[in-house]
């Protein structure tokens, strides 16, 4: 009786495809992405007054919202990990060198990293209504509070 290790043309199914996982990541983040961007064009173009009513303001009462935090946070990280994924690819399909290949994608996920904690930081302390700003630079519903 013959073992999978004895046969050298039988794969070891221990080993992860990452390759296939990312092709997959693709295809369902793409579909959330759709679904994500397209809601939020919805509510910040369509309801209410429109594009003349994206500012300041409305940006700092967007983000006082944890469901338009996480909304953006959840765009945010997809689009930016689905964008460095693709350009892994383009880097696996077109640098020729083990190296610059390694270089590259070492750039790609540590710029991508970065923009992750950047944004989400961003999204979560965003505070509109910062003490000591000059008035006119606050968002308007900052003076009640």
């Amino acid at each position: 009786m013959s073992t999978n290790a004895n046969n050298p043309f039988i794969k070891n199914k221990k080993t992860t495809n990452w390759e296939k996982w990312g092709w997959i990541y693709m295809r369902v983040s793409g579909v959330i992405l759709v679904v994500l961007i397209f809601g939020h064009l919805f509510y910040n173009l369509v309801l209410g007054d429109g594009i003349k009513a994206v500012d300041f303001g409305f940006v700092g009462g967007k983000f006082a919202n944890p469901v338009w935090q996480w909304w953006d946070v959840a765009m945010l990280w997809l689009a930016i990990i689905h964008g460095s994924n693709g350009m892994r690819t383009i880097v696996n399909d077109y640098v020729n060198k083990p190296n610059l290949a390694k270089a590259l994608k070492i750039a790609i996920w540590s710029a991508a990293a970065l923009l992750i904690l950047l944004g989400t930081l961003v999204v979560f302390t965003f505070d509109p209504c910062l003490p000591g700003a000059p008035e006119e630079l606050v968002a308007s519903f900052c003076s009640s509070l």
